[in-house]
């Protein structure tokens, strides 16, 4: 029976994992890959002390700050499946068969960026295609780029880039912005941005890194190749909190809602901390600090047993 098990080891997981262990609660933290989300950046300017490094270089400072750590195990090569509530806390069964106890449980899993799934999206992953403006947008300076999306993330992706980009794109499916009125305007008003209506990506172009993209006229059903930098995909989250769907209440999204002053969700016994959760913002650092937050309140917890 552990203490804590981790579920997650992106900047929150691992933030959790350095905390947990330096408390020396008998924890144990779990995931299929270290550094989140972000690995794949080519660089992140808003790590606070790194005023440059690569989503590879920063999962490597973070799996060794947390391996350094004397009181944690760690099983890097699984997933959780399922989780249950049982007398004494939790079970839990990962993918490889593993069934494991705990007191409590930490939700660090993150979500996963809704893909176009087409052509060259995958190839160029990292190479041009990005999933996060806020990391991202300062690679495209005097650089051209496309956003594709039509909701408030999609139009926060084109003002992210307003400081840098040449010239932005924003390529809608339909006739309509989703997002909210005054970022649209801002995005209307801006010399710097196109709207390409009924545009529907078919593939992205380019062998070493991005070059262009071909899209669909879904009125005229022409299709057209525009030549770019940058394919910006913001259509969308999927929170990895599917094992935990019958234990915590999620939000209309499937994000985990959470306490912001402790991380707790409505189970007693389970916390939860960013991109998995319903924060407000979905960046390293906030998922880090309110990582911090949990285990400090795990550990309170802990000590009235």
């Amino acid at each position: 029976m552990y203490d804590l098990i981790i579920i997650g080891a992106g900047p929150g997981g691992i933030a959790a994992g350095v905390y947990a262990a330096r408390k020396k609660m008998k924890t144990l933290l779990i995931t299929d890959g270290f550094g989140g989300q972000s690995v794949v950046s080519n660089d992140i300017g808003n790590w606070i002390g790194e005023p440059s490094i690569s989503g590879y270089d920063l999962s490597k400072k973070l799996e060794m700050h947390l391996r350094v750590q004397e009181d944690i195990e760690i099983v890097d090569d699984d997933f959780v499946v399922t989780a249950k509530k049982i007398d004494a806390g939790f079970s839990i069964t990962t993918k490889s068969g593993k069934t494991l106890e705990t007191k409590y449980m930490l939700l660090a899993s993150g979500s996963h960026r809704k893909k176009l799934g087409i052509p060259g999206e995958k190839e160029l992953d990292g190479k041009g295609v990005v999933y996060c403006s806020t990391c991202d947008a300062p690679i495209f300076k005097n650089k051209t780029a496309v956003v594709v999306g039509g909701g408030n993330s999609a139009l926060e992706a084109v003002v992210d880039l307003f400081p840098y980009a040449s010239k932005i794109y924003l390529m809608v499916r339909s006739e309509v912005l989703k997002g909210d009125l005054v970022t649209q305007d801002k995005i209307k008003t801006h010399p710097g941005v196109e709207i390409l209506w009924n545009a529907v990506p078919q593939e992205v172009l380019g062998k070493d890194s991005v070059t262009g993209i071909r899209y669909r006229d879904a009125k005229s059903g022409e299709v057209k190749d525009l030549a770019l930098d940058g394919v910006f995909v913001e259509i969308g989250l999927f929170p990895n909190s599917d094992f935990v769907k019958d234990l915590v209440k999620l939000d209309d999204y499937g994000a985990v809602i959470a306490d912001p002053k402790t991380q707790q969700t409505s189970c007693v016994g389970i916390w939860a901390v960013g991109d998995v959760t319903d924060a407000l913002y979905k960046q390293n650092n906030i998922a880090a600090g309110d990582a911090v937050k949990a285990v400090l309140n795990i550990y309170d917890q802990l000590k009235k047993q």
